[in-house]
């Protein structure tokens, strides 16, 4: 087994550019710590690379070019994550509106879940695998070069993930005021309506 490791410098300027970018999975977990601690944000987290893992076992394996080879099957998943994200911030708006902490309830119980399927229904990160991380193979031998590659991002995620789980967490007892926490579910609400539309799109 050869690996290049060349390219390593560059990938990890990179990956700190995709990483440090606020996505649908930094607002969830910043919004599920807040609302119901480290231990959900955590789960949440569990949830979130649980699918990302899947998905780039796909890429690896070749499944992944397959799939998007078919429009149609890309078109569906599409929409399935469209559709979580739409859930998701309607959840928010109607716990708002109402003024209970209902929203907070849907959160704190189903972290895991919500992580998974927030990731897993998102194509963009199938999408993203197949184009970002075979940039950056060199001329080693292209599966243990892309798992390697993989391991590094999943891993600097996970890790910027979970300061942001835990500062959250920290901070959550002196932010939990409500015009705070209405503020925090309301930017939430209209980042996942955004990126809903961003997929239908």
């Amino acid at each position: 087994m050869h690996l290049d490791l060349t390219q390593l410098p560059a990938f990890l300027i990179a990956c700190a550019v995709v990483i440090l970018t606020p996505g649908v999975d930094a607002f969830l977990l910043l919004r599920t710590s807040m609302h119901a601690g480290t231990r959900a944000g955590l789960l949440a987290l569990a949830g979130i690379h649980t699918a990302a893992l899947l998905q780039v076992a796909l890429v690896i394996s070749g499944v992944g070019a397959l799939i998007a080879r078919y429009p149609a099957a890309l078109t569906a998943l599409r929409w399935v994550g469209a559709a979580y994200l739409l859930y998701l911030a309607v959840t928010i708006t109607r716990g708002l509106l109402r003024r209970t902490t209902e929203a907070a309830e849907v959160v704190a119980h189903r972290p895991f879940r919500q992580g998974f399927l927030t990731n897993i229904t998102n194509p963009k990160m199938l999408l993203f695998s197949l184009a970002f991380l075979p940039q950056f193979i060199g001329t080693g031998d292209a599966a243990p070069q892309l798992a390697l590659l993989a391991a590094v991002f999943l891993g600097l995620a996970a890790l910027w993930e979970l300061m942001i789980v835990i500062a959250a967490a920290r901070v959550a007892g002196s932010l939990r005021r409500r015009g705070v926490t209405t503020a925090l579910d309301a930017v939430c609400a209209a980042v996942f309506l955004t990126m809903s539309i961003g997929l239908v799109l």
